[in-house]
């Protein structure tokens, strides 16, 4: 049971959680108004397990990579605190990669380009000698192009493709989703690395925060963000009177008040409470898939 639980840890549970209510969340909206069948749940499950195949390789490569730095920033990680030895975070690793490449060329050219990009970017990310984590442009980069923009992408063309749903997203409608989910990437990048500052300087790893300065970079991110949540909710003004476009700007004018009133009370020097928005962010994110799917059915339904 201790091996279980670090395997979980291992995968970091809010990545995890975030690549299921991506999945599912953007499968809801592709068949939104169709009947669901045994063939969607099927191309839902290989999506879902590639994902979490791929999620758990790019995330535990750069557990190897960053051992020494995760012992001052993260020490209750597995492979930091010694509950996985770095032969079994190996194993792992490879493990899940072979998996994902074997779901994503059993299922579609889609999933398996997805799932090949993103683990390739991680890979990028966290292995030298480029080691994109110790570029601050760079390594912001690589996570808005792998979470934001290329497992959106990728598993909406493969759903697409895979279930021919009637009523697909306009084009307008999935640029401007890839454009918000891109910007979230940004933020997340960005706040990732503040509560991490002591670890990152330390072993000279030149991450925006510790380039720029944590105040500086969790202002940034505040301004970013605001201007990702007005992208949406300005689109729901112009659907205006419809009560789509009334749900659109509403839960997304009240998801960035929340997260501006939270950053209100946070230091971004105290690593606790900067670690507390973060998660806090995650959630939003996770909401977004929920809302989502769930504006897709209402939609349908009408």
């Amino acid at each position: 049971m201790r091996k279980l639980r670090a395997l979980y840890e291992f995968g970091r549970p809010h990545t995890l959680a975030a690549t299921t209510f991506q999945a599912v969340g953007i499968f809801t909206v592709v068949i939104a108004g169709e009947r669901l069948t045994s063939e969607m749940l099927v191309t839902l499950l290989l999506a879902w397990f590639g994902s979490l195949a791929a999620n758990l390789y790019v995330v535990g490569l750069n557990q190897l990579y960053d051992l020494e730095i995760d012992r001052v920033n993260k020490p209750y990680l597995p492979l930091a605190s010694g509950v996985l030895s770095p032969r079994e975070g190996r194993g792992i690793v490879l493990a899940a990669g072979l998996v994902a490449l074997l779901i994503g060329s059993r299922a579609s050219p889609y999933l398996l380009g997805t799932l090949v990009l993103v683990m390739f970017i991680g890979t990028l990310y966290s292995v030298p000698p480029l080691r994109l984590k110790g570029r601050a442009g760079w390594a912001a980069l690589s996570i808005a192009l792998a979470r934001g923009l290329i497992a959106n992408a990728g598993l909406y063309l493969y759903f697409e493709h895979a279930l021919a749903p009637a009523y697909p997203l306009s084009r307008a409608a999935l640029g401007l989703g890839l454009i918000f989910f891109f910007l979230f990437g940004v933020v997340i990048a960005l706040y990732k690395d503040i509560p991490d500052w002591a670890g990152d300087q330390k072993y000279q790893v030149y991450t925006f925060a510790v380039v720029l300065g944590r105040e500086r970079v969790f202002r940034l991110g505040r301004w970013l963000l605001t201007g990702m949540y007005l992208l949406p909710a300005a689109a729901g003004l112009l659907m205006w009177p419809s009560p789509g476009g009334l749900a659109l700007a509403l839960v997304h004018t009240g998801a960035w008040a929340l997260f501006w009133m939270r950053s209100r009370w946070t230091n971004p020097n105290d690593p606790q409470a900067m670690m507390r928005l973060y998660r806090l962010l995650w959630v939003l994110f996770y909401a977004e898939f929920v809302f989502l799917g769930l504006y897709r059915l209402l939609l349908a339904a009408v």
